[in-house]
């Protein structure tokens, strides 16, 4: 069964009865964290050396990404985010740490790894422009002995959340041997698994409740370019099918979402994006949306719909942005 989801299938007052439900939402996160640096500047010369720009640097900021961005978008959507992930014994590590508690999160689920530095993505702009980005990471897999500690801290705090989001950037952080340990253990325990994944691990991510790769990750995977509507069809349910999922949402950029579930509904869900700026960490925001709104009652329908409206919010605005729940009622609010 084909589905297009429109303005009509989700009334208005059920999703604002969802989104009204947020606080009442426990979500860990585990996945790689990241450290998101800003040099700010501009460019009035190039230099002699190189045909670069000269970047004159006015000032420095610093941000949360990867599953350290995850948590504060749930917390941002008036959840309770609980973050479990490894961090460096360095500087970026302090600065991960304040940059947490600025947001009011929790580092009680950090481990580090004192042989591995924090991962850091350096991005440089020039004029509202990025210039160059550098990154400061070491993606070899954590070792056994740091994973039965995540494993620990996963366990201990399972039975006080309501789900969980698998954020793998492909880090190092989440290996096989982790998620042959974790989704059992919270599939046994009924919780609702979310997976953004990674293309090399995807045949580890059997049994969870869904999986958000955009329409690259998923035609990679399975040999294809998706270049029409019945390619991604066929990778779609072949995705599901292969990994047993109770549901894949594949997310394609200006054609919106396709949601496909065990169930046989296929549901196609059109952009809400009117301005396109910036889509850093848009895929943050469409996982921790859908899984707020999934375990603040809804069904995976309604997840996805509202997930669509925070992710066309947050691709609006330059960097890494976090949708709140006030904007969200207001963004539903002036729907028709």
């Amino acid at each position: 069964m084909s589905r297009r989801l429109g303005n009509t299938i989700v009334k208005k007052s059920r999703a604002l009865e969802i989104v009204g439900n947020f606080p009442q939402s426990k979500v860990m996160i585990l996945g790689d964290l990241m450290l998101d640096r800003y040099l700010w500047g501009s460019v009035e010369r190039i230099s002699p050396e190189a045909p670069v720009p000269v970047v004159h640097i006015e000032k420095e900021t610093s941000n949360l990404g990867g599953a350290a961005n995850v948590a504060a978008n749930v917390s941002a959507l008036g959840a309770h985010p609980f973050l479990i992930g490894a961090i460096g014994d360095d500087q970026y590590a302090v600065e991960l740490k304040k940059n947490l508690r600025g947001k009011r999160l929790s580092t009680s689920g950090l481990v580090i790894d004192s042989r591995r530095p924090t991962t850091v993505k350096t991005r440089i702009v020039a004029h509202s422009q990025q210039v160059v980005r550098v990154d400061r990471e070491n993606p070899a897999e954590i070792d056994s002995g740091l994973v039965e500690s995540l494993i620990s801290k996963t366990g201990k705090h399972l039975t006080q959340i309501d789900g969980i989001i698998i954020s793998d950037y492909g880090k190092g952080m989440i290996t096989q041997e982790l998620l042959a340990s974790i989704i059992p253990m919270a599939a046994s325990a009924g919780k609702f698994i979310a997976v953004d994944p990674k293309e090399v691990h995807f045949m580890n991510y059997k049994d969870v409740s869904v999986i958000t790769p955009n329409h690259h990750e998923a035609g990679f995977v399975s040999g294809r370019k998706i270049t029409s509507e019945k390619i991604l069809v066929d990778v779609g349910w072949n995705l599901l099918r292969m990994l047993n999922l109770e549901s894949l949402l594949i997310t394609r950029g200006e054609k919106g979402m396709a949601l496909f579930e065990s169930n046989g509904d296929l549901t196609h869900i059109p952009t809400e994006a009117k301005t396109v700026y910036d889509v850093t960490g848009a895929g943050d925001t469409v996982i921790a949306t859908l899984a707020v709104a999934k375990t603040a009652g809804a069904s995976m329908k309604e997840a996805a719909y509202i997930a669509n409206i925070a992710a066309s919010l947050a691709v609006a605005r330059f960097g890494t942005a976090r949708i709140t729940k006030d904007e969200l009622l207001e963004a539903l609010n002036n729907r028709k």
